[in-house]
């Protein structure tokens, strides 16, 4: 036991610097997100932008474009950060992911059938679908794949995704319109977005953001087992309910604004955890703050590679998500899992 004390206690002892870390990291690539585009600024220019706002055209294109994009940036990593953070620890699976598993996907399709076949545009409308959507594909890939084995859970994820994709590829078809207003959307782009988009969904996230920490305690119990947690007077089911009530409000959000974005989920806990240990009283929030710096960095990346064009960041987050995830399961393997 003392060995095991003191262990932990240099992961303790980390986790202000990793906080303090993932804070300057997050500041930093906001900053970027803000001067890189078609319009490179210098970094006086944004800040003047954001601090002393006077009508020149620097500061409209600071205030009015890339301000809107990054504050979007940092909520949907939060979510997406959060949420992959909360389906591990509550499965107990090292490749749980919202994009991973489905669920993203799941939310996307509700959202396109109820834009083809309601007509419904708003995305303080669309987010409930939304919703319905990541609830109901968790469901069917649990059904499916069960929470024992990571590689039967990822094939279950992966025919209910390729289900859903082939779904929105049927409803993009047969409605061209919404082949046109959709194609950009379902690659996960933050162009082109602004506050009105944002401020709808603000309630959803914040709601997801509060169950998702409320869910810490519980969750550390889960880890050690279902008998010892109720002997620590934890309610595993209660957990995982109210956890996977906030997974569907974070992804049902970030996927009503900005489509469905993969693998942010799979690697922000991994890289977490790497850093403080096991402990969801710090995995959570961690990965809510560094969830935003890999989407923004993405966005980043993207805009450079691209120009004078942009890859979408569902696009980035792809490529560098695959890579991770061919990694991971290759340890996974390895281990016998």
């Amino acid at each position: 036991m003392a060995q095991t004390t003191a262990s932990a206690q240099p992961r303790r002892s980390v986790f202000p610097a990793a906080l303090f870390g993932a804070l300057i990291a997050l500041v930093v690539v906001a900053l970027l997100s803000i001067a890189i585009g078609s319009n490179p600024l210098s970094l006086d220019a944004v800040l003047h932008g954001l601090f002393s706002y006077d009508g020149r055209y620097d500061d409209v294109v600071v205030r009015d474009s890339r301000l809107p994009r990054t504050v979007l940036g940092v909520l949907v990593g939060l979510a997406l950060g959060l949420a992959g953070a909360l389906m591990q620890g509550v499965t107990r699976n090292p490749v749980a992911d919202p994009g991973l598993l489905g669920v993203n996907y799941g939310a996307a399709v509700a959202i396109v059938l109820a834009s083809t076949t309601f007509g419904i545009q708003a995305p303080a409308a669309l987010v409930w679908f939304a919703f319905a959507g990541a609830v109901f594909a968790t469901a069917l890939v649990y059904a499916l794949g069960g929470t024992v084995s990571p590689v039967r859970l990822v094939l279950a994820g992966v025919a209910v995704q390729a289900t859903f994709v082939g779904i929105n590829q049927a409803a993009q078809v047969i409605d061209t319109h919404t082949l046109d207003r959709m194609r950009f959307w379902l690659v996960g782009t933050l162009a082109n977005r602004d506050m009105d988009v944002l401020a709808p969904l603000l309630p959803f996230l914040v709601a997801g953001l509060i169950l998702a920490l409320a869910s810490a305690r519980g969750l550390n119990a889960i880890a050690l087992g279902a008998d010892v947690a109720h002997g620590l007077g934890a309610s595993p089911a209660r957990t995982r309910t109210v956890a996977m009530l906030a997974v569907g409000l974070l992804c049902g959000s970030a996927t009503a604004a900005v489509g469905p974005i993969a693998f942010v989920g799979l690697m922000i806990p991994h890289l977490v955890r790497l850093m403080v240990g096991q402990d969801h009283r710090q995995v959570l929030p961690l990965s809510m703050l560094l969830g935003p710096v890999l989407v923004l960095g993405c966005d980043v990346l993207g805009r450079l590679l691209g120009a004078p064009g942009e890859l979408q960041v569902g696009i980035m987050t792809d490529v560098f998500g695959g890579l991770m995830f061919l990694v991971l399961v290759r340890r996974l393997w390895g281990a016998g899992r």
